[in-house]
């Protein structure tokens, strides 16, 4: 749909600005299961191979996909979702780039395979990087891009005769180029007196492992053939009424009819409507709130939307059901609001990450974190960098946690990485991901890219027309990206409605020197605000801390100068959260794996907690700055005070 947009931006952007959420082609429900629809994951060992053969080609040379794995030499059981690079002792293996083989035979049930009025779609939740699918030796599927779901309708490859099972083999290639997302660059090495032959490293601008595989569930779902493809749903208040805008595309049939309900949290119904579009008004609407701005956060209405249809077979229903919230957000010069107050982004930078499983979905570890999160105090996280899993969206909707949604467009530094085929792959990911995330109220902004090298010339044009688009998108929420460029430099952020701004004033710069912190923050937001006029967050902050490590006075690494370096970061943070400073947000929530390098022992280190999810000394910091900062906020209510000072779990 996009090719050659970027030479035609200047004819199509205001016929784009005026579609808004229509221009999104297919949708891409969360497949939950229903009076209509089942699923089937598929998570467990699947058979996995690497292609070490030197050009990365012979799994397609000798058509690994066109019989079961075993049959074309030696295999390994591979966990589903997980990286690969950790799970085995083969060192090869941890730092591969090239084609790697997963195959799975999945027992379909005998209705899937004989009802023909039964559509049955094969969904892989993220395949890093780029994937090519076949089910039974028939390609069916390819996709570019890793964090982002993509399908495939296998109906008639499985009830093509009597089946009881399938085999789905998916090929998954990691190696990153200057027009990928994140970038990357193969260097060669030539010279053989130093290197084997055909030797080459992969090389990235970015501070965080390139793990790869199947990173999350991969499964089968169904839906009538006549099915509900997509539901959009923005919302609005006036007054006290809930305004609860949709719309619904059908395939399969033009002969159809759409009810819709509304249902409260005690399942009563609050609003009806019909047809593919709507307005649903919503008396005294329980709004949806951050956690710790209201004494009952988090409010979730039900939309269930019916499909009924006339087809050759008889009539034919559809159910889905989409959790909703209703809320507005809004920038000014100085502030960023939810419902119409002043919201405080107090939060981490996250990533998914941790031991052996990489960057492989894990709900003990989800739970886990939303755990720590609510025992910071925090409010919010910027899904740093890449949209992190549908589940992870779904549990901030449910626990009222703020998301500033990014995109993977992480290092983008070289002059190629702004070339038109760049930025066309660029404009796709971010349809594919306002497609994916559009109906969570938890996530309130779209981050477009983070540090990119944006005083260079091409990135002007090239981030004017990335958020134009993603504002003809989604009009309903604020764009921007996230810099770290000067502010006299940066060609990019003139076009951003809330200014992102990282700094790391002691750590990389004038390390050891806390003492000119509070100078050059002030400086930095000064400059900002007066150029531009626009609220900024502090979307980054923060210094390495080896567990363990202590030094008076305090030393680089140790547990001290964390703390002390985010003291003097919050002396200027309170003077200017009072004019237009409108957040903060620590790097990291968590250490995290890097590539190997002298300046990363086992990874980077910025964590107030490990990598296993214990605190350091600068937890504790942060929780009582976050506790002290939800509380100083009048229109939070009791119920605050009251969490802050227990453990209480987060409730529902």
């Amino acid at each position: 749909m996009l090719r050659g947009l970027a030479g035609a931006w200047a004819v199509l952007g205001p016929l784009l600005w005026g579609c808004g959420l229509a221009l999104l082609q297919g949708g891409m429900l969360y497949p939950r299961e229903s009076r209509s629809r089942e699923r089937k994951e598929l998570d467990g060992l699947w058979r996995f191979r690497a292609d070490f053969s030197q050009n990365r080609r012979q799994g397609f040379e000798q058509q690994w996909y066109r019989t079961p794995l075993r049959e074309s030499g030696p295999s390994l059981d591979m966990p589903v979702p997980s990286s690969f690079n950790d799970v085995g002792q083969d060192g090869r293996l941890r730092s591969f780039v090239g084609w790697v083989w997963y195959e799975r035979e999945a027992t379909l049930p005998q209705r899937w395979t004989e009802d023909l009025g039964t559509r049955v779609v094969l969904r892989i939740g993220s395949a890093h990087y780029y994937a090519i699918v076949w089910v039974n030796g028939v390609h069916v599927a390819e996709h570019e891009g890793g964090h982002l779901p993509f399908e495939a309708d296998i109906s008639k490859l499985v009830q093509s005769g009597p089946l009881s099972s399938c085999r789905i083999t998916i090929a998954i290639n990691n190696t990153l180029s200057p027009h990928t997302l994140p970038p990357g660059t193969i260097l060669y090495k030539t010279d053989t007196s130093k290197y084997p032959k055909g030797y080459f490293v992969q090389n990235t601008n970015f501070d965080f492992f390139n793990y790869a595989g199947l990173h999350r569930t991969v499964l089968l779902y169904t839906t009538p053939t006549t099915y509900i493809d997509d539901i959009t749903v923005t919302t609005d208040v006036d007054q006290d009424t809930g305004l609860v805008n949709y719309q619904i595309v059908v395939q399969g049939s033009e002969h159809f009819q759409l009810e819709v309900c509304l249902l409260d949290e005690e399942g009563r119904v609050v609003a009806k409507g019909t047809g593919g579009r709507g307005q649903l008004r919503v008396p005294s609407a329980h709004l949806w709130w951050p956690y710790l701005m209201h004494e009952h956060p988090a409010y979730l209405y039900s939309l269930e939307v019916k499909l009924t249809a006339q087809t050759a077979a008889g009539f034919v229903s559809d159910f889905y059901t989409l959790p909703v919230g209703i809320r507005t957000v809004a920038v000014t010069e100085s502030q960023f609001r939810i419902n119409g107050k002043p919201f405080y982004f107090h939060g981490v930078n996250k990533h998914e990450d941790a031991d052996i499983r990489g960057k492989g979905f894990d709900w003990p570890l989800l739970v886990k974190d939303f755990n720590l999160l609510h025992w910071l105090g925090a409010n919010a996280f910027r899904t740093s960098h890449y949209p992190y899993a549908e589940e992870v969206m779904q549990l901030c909707d449910r626990y009222g946690i703020v998301v500033i949604d990014e995109s993977p467009g992480v290092g983008i530094v070289l002059a190629q990485s702004f070339s038109n085929v760049s930025l066309q792959h660029h404009l796709e990911v971010m349809e594919e991901m306002v497609r994916r995330d559009k109906n969570h109220p938890a996530v309130v902004m779209w981050s477009v890219a983070n540090e990119p090298a944006s005083f260079l010339k091409p990135a002007g044009y090239y981030f004017k027309t990335l958020i134009a688009h993603t504002k003809a998108l989604d009009p309903s929420r604020p764009v921007t990206f996230v810099t770290n460029s000067n502010y006299e430099a940066d060609l990019a952020v003139p076009y951003v409605d809330v200014i992102c701004v990282n700094s790391y004033y002691s750590w990389y710069h004038d390390y050891g020197h806390m003492e000119v912190i509070q100078l050059q923050l002030a400086t930095q937001f000064e400059s900002w605000y007066k150029t531009y006029q626009k609220p900024i967050i502090q979307s980054e902050y923060g210094a390495e801390t080896i567990t363990g490590f202590h030094e008076d006075p305090p030393l680089m690494f140790s547990e001290e100068y964390q703390k002390g370096l985010l003291e003097q970061y919050h002396v200027v943070l309170d003077q200017k959260r009072k004019e237009y400073v409108v957040g903060e947000l620590i790097w990291n929530f968590a250490d995290f794996m890097t590539d190997q390098s002298p300046q990363r022992a086992i990874g980077n280190r910025k964590g107030i907690f490990t990598r296993q999810r214990q605190p350091k000394s600068a937890a504790f910091l942060l929780r009582e700055r976050y506790w002290k900062l939800a509380n100083e906020t009048k229109y939070h209510g009791s119920a605050v005070k009251s969490q802050c000072v227990g453990n209480s779990p987060f409730t529902f």
